[in-house]
């Protein structure tokens, strides 16, 4: 089975450039454009890791990180903030949300790769619905 990678980003460029990069590293991809549609998805299909940004209309992604470690079927989900946000101040909140790393916009695209990768091995289908 293909690792289920989580994109969730109000830019729709963002999600496409992400989708095709990771598609040709055979990971199943779901896209989100905000927090409340990457709640909704989670609801009906696992996550193997997700890529976060942190501004998005209805629900941003500091506040989707909090709430995916409240709740058990996701807490241990790997989370991976992608921002443009870069002051320590910013960093250090996605982090104290939960994020387990975060990233500055323009990313380095390998790094990125590399991390998904990992937090992905690590995983055994974090989140199995109902």
């Amino acid at each position: 089975m293909k690792p289920v990678l989580y994109i969730v980003d109000d830019v729709e460029e963002n999600r496409n450039m992400l989708r095709m990069m990771f598609k040709m590293k055979g990971y199943e991809i779901i896209e989100a454009c905000d927090g409340l549609d990457a709640l909704e998805k989670l609801a009906t299909t696992k996550a193997d890791c997700m890529i976060l940004d942190v501004m998005m209309p209805n629900m941003d992604g500091i506040t989707l990180c909090k709430k995916l470690r409240e709740m058990p079927e996701t807490a241990v989900l790997p989370i991976i903030m992608l921002s443009g946000k870069t002051q320590p101040e910013d960093i250090q909140a996605g982090l104290d949300a939960g994020a387990n790393h975060y990233m500055k916009k323009p990313m380095n695209t390998g790094e990125l790769i590399s991390l998904v990768e990992q937090f992905s091995s690590k995983q055994n289908k974090v989140f199995q619905p109902a």
